[in-house]
């Protein structure tokens, strides 16, 4: 793909992800109306917390700096933000890194909040990014799409996590690098060198996240310490969603181990398996940057 080409299009949600996107749906309109959830985040990570990407994730600047290093990118390549929510952390790299970008996500309505948020960071260039509806496991992009994609406390709302990385990794050129977030147990055996091979992938880094479950501590605690603010400026429903997962989450924190992957696909590439390792025993990652549910690892 020319990269100087981008345009400005948004896809039609995919065959049957109208029920799957409806929660997320509800959650980005009722956070529109407030800047509560915004405080309550800014609040649980202080100075580390990015005030303009304002993502419903565990994205914080030394994540952002991270991510900037990893993905070892040049002006005017392609990166993808895979479920980007609103748009905040893609949006960011492009600006910083001066890339353009392509993010998607399943829900419609966090996808017309990215598009709109172009201009805040983009100017009047705002045709070097296009948000788009689309499945983690069904992208719509074409083979060697991307030289960059990153992917933020989204793995977890994918229905088989399997076919999400294969998908990913399907998307990178020759030399590109795939960076998302994934957490588990302490006590459960990761398998990501199987699961970036099953994917044409190698792992290049595993950068540990030892704040992140403290982060969320606090931030779930907040949660609970202002449930009648969250009541009455989100509404009843989202508020009981998010008490919810704060109540179950808190007692798995101290357990949880969180990390930044970072996986290539090396310059020649050779054939993926045709059957693909699975990925049991990783679980959901219960947080991620389109609705405060599904936040345990991924």
């Amino acid at each position: 793909m020319n990269t100087t080409t981008t345009t400005t299009t948004t896809a039609a949600a995919p065959a049957g992800s109208n029920l799957r996107s409806a929660p997320y749906d509800a959650f980005h309109t009722a956070r529109a109306r407030t800047d509560l959830v915004n405080r309550l985040y800014a609040t649980a990570m202080g100075e580390n917390y990015p005030a303009e990407v304002a993502a419903s994730s565990s994205c914080d600047w030394p994540l952002l700096g991270l991510m900037t290093a990893r993905l070892r990118m040049y002006p005017g390549q392609i990166l993808v933000d895979a479920g980007c929510g609103t748009g905040g952390i893609g949006l960011w790299l492009a600006r910083a890194l001066a890339l353009h970008l392509q993010g998607f996500d399943l829900s419609p309505v966090a996808v017309a909040h990215a598009t709109g948020r172009r201009s805040h960071f983009l100017g009047t260039d705002t045709g070097r990014a296009v948000f788009r509806v689309a499945e983690l496991e069904n992208t719509g992009l074409p083979d060697r799409h991307a030289h960059g994609i990153v992917c933020v406390d989204a793995l977890g709302r994918a229905t088989d996590r399997t076919m999400a990385v294969r998908e990913l990794g399907r998307l990178l050129r020759p030399g590109g690098r795939l960076v998302l977030t994934r957490s588990l147990r302490r006590s459960t055996a990761p398998a990501w060198k199987e699961q970036a091979r099953a994917a044409g992938l190698t792992v290049e880094h595993v950068d540990e996240r030892h704040a992140e479950p403290v982060m969320w501590d606090r931030l779930y605690r907040l949660w609970i310490a202002h449930a009648d603010e969250l009541r009455r400026e989100l509404g009843e429903d989202q508020a009981e969603n998010m008490l919810r997962e704060a109540h179950q989450m808190l007692p798995t924190l101290p357990g949880r181990r969180a990390v930044v992957l970072t996986l290539r696909r090396p310059a020649t590439t050779p054939e993926a398996p045709a059957s693909p390792d699975t990925m049991t025993g990783l679980g959901h990652h219960p947080h991620d940057r389109s609705v405060p549910k599904e936040r345990t690892s991924q």
